[in-house]
């Protein structure tokens, strides 16, 4: 079995929120978290929205304007290779542009941990780094105007963080080592817009069965294991063998819509501007949105 990627606190012991310090919450709390690592801690900066010295303020209502004057929705720019992460955003109205990153992951993470304050690097920051790496990869391609998403799943397991399987005999071990057992998966999300970028990572409790040896050399002789962040996933073969997730289940399959959502909202872009074009009234009012 390979190594995990990071490794970070006991799961109970922490529920961290977006723009509150760290904070301890009963592990039985039944809904998704969104978190801010201190990114500046390791070495890279701090998120940022367009200011008014940058020449242009972000609202809802300036973004619309723009938008409804051109004729045109917002073109999203999808920095990730997933099919799930797609069909995701395609099933809630949004057709984004797939553009796959060249992100090396190991030498990210590698030069993470040589920051000073390394020890900060907990499991929601891997998916968070990672998310940012490969947006900022993908935006340096593309005009300003293009809103690029970035993201990254991680599952977390005994605090330890783990990425795709290396094979199948790594799938097999890691499914007896979750069986009847709870984990964390966690999504990075990061968005990149004229010169604006915001970002957070939605956490998820997932509770998988108690499996067979039979069930297990059944699952990842699928292959579906192999494809995927903590070798599982809700949206095909493995959903029979998760009995409950507890917070945003879209979150899970690779991009939360609800996080989305308020993210884009930060850059003053509504998140029903990224619909089709067939499911966006004309004319619509900011109140609408």
């Amino acid at each position: 079995m390979t190594e995990p990627v990071a490794r970070g606190p006991d799961l109970a012991a922490r529920r961290p929120d977006v723009a509150e310090p760290v904070a301890r919450r009963p592990h039985n709390v039944a809904e998704s978290v969104t978190r801010r690592p201190d990114l500046a801690a390791l070495g890279v900066s701090a998120p940022r929205v367009p200011s008014e010295e940058s020449g242009r303020v972000p609202s809802e209502e300036s973004g619309r304007e723009d938008r409804e004057a051109s004729g045109d929705g917002v073109r999203l720019v999808l920095a990730s290779a997933s099919p799930a992460r797609r069909a995701t955003l395609v099933a809630a109205g949004v057709d984004p542009e797939v553009i796959v990153s060249s992100v090396d992951e190991a030498a990210v993470l590698a030069a993470a941990q040589e920051e000073p304050r390394a020890a900060t690097l907990l499991p929601p920051d891997v998916a968070l780094l990672l998310a940012r790496a490969k947006a900022e990869d993908v935006a340096a391609r593309l005009p300003r105007e293009a809103v690029v998403l970035g993201c990254d799943s991680v599952f977390e397991l005994d605090g330890a963080v783990y990425g795709k399987p290396s094979d199948a005999a790594d799938a097999a071990a890691r499914w007896r080592s979750m069986s009847g057992r709870t984990g964390l998966l966690h999504t990075g999300h990061w968005l990149l817009h004229e010169g604006g970028e915001v970002g957070a990572t939605a956490s998820t409790y997932v509770r998988f069965a108690s499996v067979t040896d039979d069930e297990v050399r059944a699952y990842v002789a699928t292959g579906e294991p192999l494809a995927c962040a903590g070798a599982f996933t809700i949206d095909g073969y493995g959903g029979a063998f998760v009995e409950e997730v507890r917070g945003d289940p879209h979150n899970v399959v690779g991009v939360s819509l609800p996080l989305l959502r308020r993210l884009l909202q930060q850059l003053g872009i509504r998140w029903i501007d990224l619909w089709r074009p067939s499911l966006r009234p004309p004319a619509l009012s900011p109140r609408d949105g």
